[in-house]
């Protein structure tokens, strides 16, 4: 397994893990279902991203598959010490290289980059019914933050 930066030759395969991660936090609550246009949003953001400094996307490839994605940014919050901040926004592995060290190594690789370019705490973001997803953070040292609660407004897409 090798551990790579995302480039626009590989969006394709990193846009299908993305979208693969996003159908499947919708699973999780309603709330989290992804846009109708998530493709061509997708295809919008990773552009950016794999060009801005200030993201971070992280590849994990087996041969020349791409078999899991970590995406995360640098954040100033400026009336919080610590101030920078790396949020990890995604992690997706498929389910057949899950419980392999996948998993720690992209974040193992991510903690490393995002300290380099200032992060003074990593966060990260994720359902909060995944358990699963709580339980692996934790084993990493992570411990919850904050919440974040949410109500419909009744106000639809146009």
């Amino acid at each position: 397994m090798k551990y790579v930066y995302a480039t626009r030759d590989r969006k394709a395969e990193l846009r299908r893990l993305i979208e693969r991660l996003h159908h499947l936090n919708g699973e999780y609550d309603n709330l989290l279902r992804p846009s109708q246009q998530l493709n061509e949003k997708l295809d919008i953001l990773l552009d950016r991203d794999i060009s801005d400094k200030s993201s971070l996307l992280i590849l994990a490839v087996d041969g020349e598959r791409v078999v899991g994605v970590i995406a995360a940014r640098i954040i100033d919050r400026e009336l919080f010490e610590p101030r920078m901040v790396g949020q990890i926004g995604d992690i997706y592995i498929l389910p057949e290289y899950r419980r392999l060290g996948t998993g720690y190594k992209l974040i193992e690789k991510a903690e490393k980059e995002l300290k380099a370019r200032g992060a003074q705490m990593i966060f990260a973001e994720f359902p909060l019914q995944n358990s699963l997803a709580a339980s692996f953070y934790q084993s990493l040292g992570f411990r919850p933050l904050t919440g974040i609660y949410a109500k419909e407004t009744g106000l639809t897409d146009k």
